[in-house]
């Protein structure tokens, strides 16, 4: 699995949500049209798993995450970027969604959750901020970001 093979199966995503607003309605759009059982989700979830496998995801770690970004925002991916964390048992950092921000949680433990919530779409609105929590074992998250935006700054 190349980064532009990969980039190319996410962009199935990103251009079928092109425009609309990310919002919690979004999810239920997400979990209809790319449901968690269905053929794009497993795609991209076996992908992710190979792409660690082969070294170049997932390939910085701190504070018990291992992260990074696969691409950045552009118009292939109708202007959202892709991060994928593998998480466990774990707190990150807090930070802020200046544009929102999609997660699609893919647990490798059955009952791992994300935020609480468990395999599927999980989508925070603009201006949102959060601690992103995994429990119950271990999972991947891939997030979009809309323009790549994210904060990790401290509140004033």
């Amino acid at each position: 699995m190349s980064k532009t093979a990969f980039k190319a199966l996410v962009a199935q995503v990103t251009s079928s949500i092109a425009g609309l607003p990310v919002d919690a309605s979004l999810g239920e759009v997400l979990n209809t049209r790319f449901p968690e059982g269905g053929e794009v989700f497993k795609a991209i979830e076996f992908a992710c798993h190979a792409a660690i496998a082969e070294g170049w995801m997932c390939e910085n770690e701190h504070g018990g995450i291992r992260y990074g970004r696969v691409a950045e925002a552009d118009g292939q991916l109708s202007g959202f970027s892709i991060d994928v964390v593998h998480m466990k048992d774990v707190a990150g950092p807090r930070h802020r969604h200046p544009l929102g921000e999609i997660d699609m949680i893919m647990p490798i433990d059955p009952d791992a959750k994300f935020d609480g919530a468990p395999r599927g779409w999980l989508v925070y609105g603009p201006d949102s901020v959060h601690r992103p929590t995994l429990t119950e074992g271990a999972a991947l998250v891939l997030y979009l970001l809309p323009d790549g935006q994210i904060d990790f700054s401290r509140p004033k």
